[in-house]
């Protein structure tokens, strides 16, 4: 029995593991604290049908309610969900642990499978490199899907301030205004504020509500406007008018931001070369010529019981890292 054998009854006993799990446990769960969490996500009420497909019947299974549970009552697991939440992500801490492990063991497989036609993904230093990507590639899809609809809604918000003020004006109440906003903006604006609505219309206080969309987006600019209009209600004021010098403080600083990032677009592309040029370049030397790099790990040129080639590596990779970092912080100004 050679390699790819073990390696695809593996995976299909994996999966015919997994088949069983969610088969076995997806019973009618649904009580009122589901009822209540699909209302406050926005998700539509199915009612008792039947769930379709097995990622649905996997998602439903005991197992990963189980863990789901006892992750989110730990500090690490309240800061995932806080991380899928501003990155808009209809996941569970368990289901993106899950996503997380599988890849991690699943990338060095596939790396494995594949060196049947690249020789030099089966070496060592490619199965140890496919498991470093497979661990670091959900948490850097996550931190940039966050990130880029964190820039949107920061787009977005001095047009909704304006759009609340004109509705206050109108003589419109904000609750009447924030669901106009809904109505006209697109996401992630509205879907934020929606949640705003869903949340007061369960019960919780508006201030409330707001206090957890400020820690939803991480937002600056929106944190300067909750602080208004909470300021507003206590001590009253005309708060149209507040709101139209919030939009513009805003609109101030997108448009110097953006003047800043065409100002040093050139510099910051320059750190990334200098950071992940060596890399790409090893990498192709490697697959191309597996042996070219057999000399710098030869221990007859040793220092200090290491090879040579490895301390030089290591200290091109520590200045490597020095010039990265010193690159991004001198383009990293504040407004």
């Amino acid at each position: 029995m050679n390699g790819l054998t073990l390696v695809v009854a593996g995976i299909a006993a994996v999966a015919i593991i997994l088949i069983a799990i969610g088969v076995a446990s997806s019973g009618s769960t649904a009580g009122v604290t589901a009822r209540l969490e699909r209302y406050a996500s926005g998700r539509p009420d199915k009612g008792k049908a039947k769930p379709e497909g097995l990622a649905e019947l996997i998602a439903q299974s005991t197992a990963l309610a189980t863990l789901n549970k006892a992750v989110e009552e730990r500090d690490f697991g309240a800061n995932l969900a806080r991380e899928l939440a501003r990155a808009d992500l209809k996941l569970k801490v368990s289901e993106y642990l899950v996503i997380w492990a599988a890849t991690t063991v699943g990338t060095p497989v596939v790396f494995f499978v594949l060196g049947f036609v690249v020789t030099s993904l089966q070496s060592p230093i490619a199965l140890l490199g496919g498991v470093i990507l497979g661990f670091f590639a959900p948490r850097i899809w996550l931190n940039r899907r966050r990130s880029g609809r964190l820039n949107a809604f920061n787009k977005q918000l001095p047009d909704t301030i304006t759009l609340v003020a004109n509705a206050l004006r109108a003589g419109s109440s904000f609750l009447q205004a924030i669901e106009l906003v809904v109505r006209e903006s697109r996401p992630p604006i509205s879907t934020e504020f929606s949640r705003v609505i869903r949340e007061v219309n369960l019960g919780l206080p508006f201030d409330a509500a707001m206090e957890n969309m400020v820690r939803r987006m991480k937002s600056e600019d929106f944190e300067l406007m909750a602080t208004a209009i909470n300021i507003q209600h206590s001590v009253g004021g005309n708060l149209a008018e507040i709101l139209d010098s919030i939009a513009y403080t805003i609109r101030e600083r997108v448009r110097i931001k953006g003047e800043i990032r065409t100002l040093t677009a050139q510099q910051r592309l320059s750190g990334y070369v200098v950071a992940g040029l060596p890399f790409g370049l090893a990498a192709f030397i490697y697959l191309a010529a597996p042996t070219f790099f057999d000399p710098m790990f030869d221990a007859k040129v040793a220092v200090g019981g290491l090879p040579a080639g490895i301390i030089i590596l290591g200290v091109g990779l520590l200045m490597m890292m020095i010039g990265f970092f010193a690159i991004q912080k001198i383009v990293d100004i504040e407004v």
